[in-house]
């Protein structure tokens, strides 16, 4: 696949030979039919952001121009990249859209929107399909018996409890301690009952068969309205924090900012750009993307996020012991909407790239993961602002800065948890790797960073 990076640092005059942009095309498109794989995923590239600025541009006529074209080349049953193009152009169009037609945009997509229970599911697929979220949760659980060490009564708190593979670990391991198990408690946080129901029905019966004093906690809801006081913490308990991609949903600012951020971004584009007298063709031919793309993953101020903070400050006061924190490691929470969308094309090219590794053992399970997981991400990057925004991914040094700026010090990794790890990773495609960084644990695919590992205690010591 041509990558989405790659794209980005060559010019487009290689391109001009074969672009002919027209709204009188017409089908049946002959000469994007004959685009050579190469020669597709690099058009498919430059297009999608050309797409994008216009979009954001609000040039309804070349965004229209530009959907058109990547509709033709796209599939959702092609090679990697054109399978991220068909899901990057039904969110573009959506925004586009919610833009024009805010009513039409909200009326068509009342519909659309999957279940608690259906988004479980297809997180259980890319758990089974894909080494990103076991390598995690491994790593979580060597790191919360390494801090449990000696204690008598322990509370794990999983602030997405969708998956009991890793607590049977946990209580398989703790269960061969020379001095005995502990007192374990789980507190499991989801939106969906049923889910709640089977993770207590497993963990319970498993904790009978290795005869461990265990009780699960359910806790109906959503992160963003759990309050942790709430959570019934008792005097004694060692405490441990489990979040697997959540606490991004926490980072939307106030309203008020996110509006008032919304002019100056629109007199930027037109600044460099003018963006009423460019043509599709030209600005591909131009490709002035780098001109505002520049270094946006150096920016390392944080934005007032009343939710993340309320959340740390009620954490502070549980004192816990241990905090692991897995997370996208991604730029999709940049104030302009050309940030969001160049960072999200370059991340999902590279998991599309990495599901195709699967693609021969179960390319159906595959398109369901692109489908109702991925495609969603996207769709919630691209097409949604404000509090509908939630796929806010942000890189881990700024994930480092927040949580310091907050009171918390790193908790650095065992040898042991990094061995257990790379050992897991080493059954899967040779394309996975980790490395460390800053203290913490970065999963790549070949020499793409995708999720970050990091390990946190309030205080310093």
């Amino acid at each position: 696949m041509a990558g989405a990076e790659h794209g980005s640092s060559q010019t487009s005059s290689s391109l001009i030979p074969w672009m002919s942009l027209s709204t009188g095309l017409g089908p049946p498109y002959r000469w994007l039919k004959e685009l050579k794989t190469e020669e597709r995923g690099l058009y498919l590239i430059h297009l999608l952001r050309a797409c994008a600025y216009y979009v954001a541009a609000g040039s309804i006529e070349n965004a229209d121009i530009g959907l058109e074209h990547s509709s033709h080349l796209a599939s959702r049953d092609g090679d990697s990249m054109q399978r991220i193009a068909a899901y990057f152009t039904e969110a573009l169009a959506d925004k586009l859209l919610k833009v024009s037609r805010p009513c039409l945009s909200k009326a068509l997509n009342s519909t659309r929107i999957l279940s608690p229970y259906e988004k479980n599911e297809v997180q259980k697929v890319f758990f089974d399909i894909c080494p990103f979220l076991k390598v995690a949760y491994l790593i979580t659980i060597e790191a919360i018996l390494e801090a449990m060490d000696g204690e008598k009564m322990v509370h794990i708190i999983d602030l997405c409890s969708f998956e009991p593979a890793q607590w049977i670990h946990l209580l398989r391991t703790i269960s061969a301690r020379p001095e005995g198990a502990p007192h374990l408690r789980i507190t499991g946080i989801h939106e969906d009952k049923e889910v709640l129901d089977k993770m207590a029905l497993e963990l319970t019966g498993e904790a009978e068969k290795l005869v461990i004093p265990f009780q699960f906690n359910p806790v109906l809801g959503k992160l963003e309205n759990l309050n942790l006081e709430s959570l019934g913490v008792k005097t004694g308990e060692a405490v441990a924090v489990s979040a697997v991609l959540q606490l991004h949903t926490l980072l939307a600012t106030d309203e008020e900012l996110l509006t008032r951020s919304s002019p100056s971004v629109e007199k930027n584009l037109q600044k460099h750009f003018h963006m009423d007298q460019h043509t599709l063709r030209e600005f591909l031919e131009k490709d002035p993307i780098n001109v505002y793309m520049a270094s946006p993953d150096s920016a390392l101020s944080l934005s007032a996020s009343p939710k993340m903070e309320s959340f740390l400050n009620s954490l502070r006061s549980l004192s816990p012991k241990l905090m692991v924190i897995t997370e996208q490691e991604a730029n999709h929470n940049g104030f302009t909407f050309m940030e969001r969308a160049n960072g999200a094309l370059n991340y999902y090219a590279a998991l599309f790239d990495c599901l195709e590794s699967t693609g021969s053992r179960a390319p159906k399970y595959r398109q369901k993961v692109e489908k109702m997981l991925f495609a969603e991400e996207i769709k919630n990057i691209i097409a949604c602002e404000g509090a509908e925004r939630k796929e806010r991914h942000e890189k881990l040094d700024k994930w480092v800065l927040r949580l310091e700026l907050s009171g918390f010090g790193k908790v650095p990794f065992s040898y042991h948890g990094r061995l257990q790890g790379r050992m897991l990773l080493q059954e899967y495609d040779r394309g996975y790797n980790i490395k460390e960084e800053n203290g913490c644990l970065v999963i790549c695919w070949h020499d793409r960073s995708l999720f970050s590992i990091s390990g946190w205690r309030f205080g310093r010591n």
